[in-house]
């Protein structure tokens, strides 16, 4: 097995590889069909999406000995240097502009353009992080990114685009690239877990997918660090929560069904069972806020799984189905809302601990509140038959209330006159 990061293992040599930039890679390959490439390019997009990676690819477009193509021979001399675990070629040169973004390193750079390649047909200069430029060392390239010898290209990839000065940008095609979505993301580690012939069960790939955020290379990252801790069983679940630090499925069922209920006991149970086991409390707040921002989407859309607006696996989705249809839409988005506003104030809050139990507090108890998404919550929990009070406990009468004869059986009558201070009759 190669000690190769799972991310360089798999890393595209060829632009059909790229996932999820299609709206990027289809124009690229196409003016590489039509022998339309331009001398400079910009490529942004939050990180681990493929900038650099894509230039390269490009790289490899130029200088193929059958191009420009937009499908690399992989057999010349200039291919094979490129590849994946490739050497590296002479006349493509990386440049880290964290690192080298001076005006010194921009005048020593455009010195060295002006010679010609080597053995390929372009010299290509692929400058990474290039909002690290300064602004004299964008100046100081200014005229050779304008005017460059027919055998120069460049490539900036930046995670900022604004910050690469105008008079650069204006001399480039801009491509941005975007987050990969969840799905195509998930399937593309399925492919990669099936070529590493690791077991990985059901649940764990959206654990990962949520975990990278999009970002191809952080994803690649945690499924490496998953796959190297597998064991027989290969990557469980469990292994997974507890590794990446998630809140385990059952918590949130449990304390969403409290919810659901009105049942207190059981809600600061969930609460002393996520602190006794070590779990972060705003890492559970936040989960649990997925997981109703879920059954928000359930209970509004019935099928969002099937429309993809829910990535979970399947038992996870019928148990999802089941607590919305418990809930009340209104005592859903009250729910959402006051645990979204938790969290906020859980930022810097010294007891996390009761900062949860006052969310849960807060939830349980509509009509400890008077405003209006407190009282449609109640309506909903009294459509339901979900006993709340005013006084907060399940079951008890509101405060000042007096049973009247029909509590005994009797007739209702009006409520008895007040007693005035003086304890005798009201004149």
């Amino acid at each position: 097995m190669s000690s190769l990061a799972l991310y360089r293992r798999y890393r595209p040599e060829s632009f059909a590889e790229v996932i999820g930039q299609e709206h990027v890679t289809d124009p690229l390959q196409q003016a590489l069909r039509n022998n339309r490439v331009n001398h400079a390019y910009l490529f942004s997009g939050p990180r681990g999406c493929g900038k650099t990676t894509s230039a390269r690819i490009l790289a490899r477009c130029l200088n193929c000995e059958q191009g420009p193509t937009p499908t690399p021979c992989g057999q010349c001399q200039s291919c094979q240097d490129l590849a994946r675990n490739g050497p590296g070629s002479i006349d493509v040169i990386e440049i880290d502009a964290a690192s080298h973004g001076g005006v010194d390193d921009a005048r020593d750079l455009r010195e060295k353009a002006f010679f010609g390649p080597a053995h390929s047909r372009y010299k290509i200069y692929i400058i990474d992080e290039a909002h690290m430029v300064s602004p004299q060392g964008f100046n100081a390239l200014l005229k050779v990114v304008e005017e460059p010898p027919e055998h120069l290209k460049f490539i900036f990839a930046t995670t900022e685009p604004e910050k690469v000065i105008g008079t650069i940008r204006s001399r480039t095609h801009h491509y941005p690239f975007r987050l990969v979505p969840p799905g195509t993301l998930r399937d593309y580690l399925g492919d990669v877990c099936g070529r590493e012939g690791i077991a990985v069960e059901d649940g764990v790939l959206p654990l990962v997918v949520r975990a990278g955020a999009g970002s191809v290379r952080d994803s690649m990252s945690v499924m490496d660090q998953l796959l190297a801790g597998a064991g027989e069983d290969g990557v469980t679940y469990a292994m997974a929560t507890s590794l990446l630090g998630y809140t385990d499925g059952s918590l949130l069922d449990s304390v969403v069904e409290a919810f659901a209920t009105g049942d207190g006991a059981a809600a600061f149970e969930v609460v002393d069972r996520v602190i006794e086991g070590g779990n972060d409390p705003r890492r559970f707040v936040t989960d649990l806020l997925g997981r109703l921002r879920d059954l928000v989407i359930l209970a509004a859309v019935p099928d969002a799984a099937d429309k993809g607006l829910i990535d979970a696996p399947a038992d996870v989705l019928e148990r999802m189905q089941a607590q919305a249809g418990t809930f009340g839409a209104a005592e859903l988005s009250r729910a959402a809302d006051l645990v979204n506003e938790g969290l906020s104030e859980m930022r810097g809050a010294a007891s996390p601990r009761l900062q949860l139990e006052l969310i849960c507090a807060r939830v349980l108890l509509p009509a400890a509140y008077g405003d209006e998404r407190s009282v449609m919550a109640r309506l909903d929990r009294i459509e339901r038959g979900v006993q709340t009070s005013a006084g907060g406990a399940a079951g008890m009468p509101p405060m000042g209330y007096v049973p009247g004869p029909e509590a005994h059986g009797g007739a209702a009558q009006a409520p008895a006159a007040p007693v005035p201070p003086g304890g005798g009759p009201a004149a």
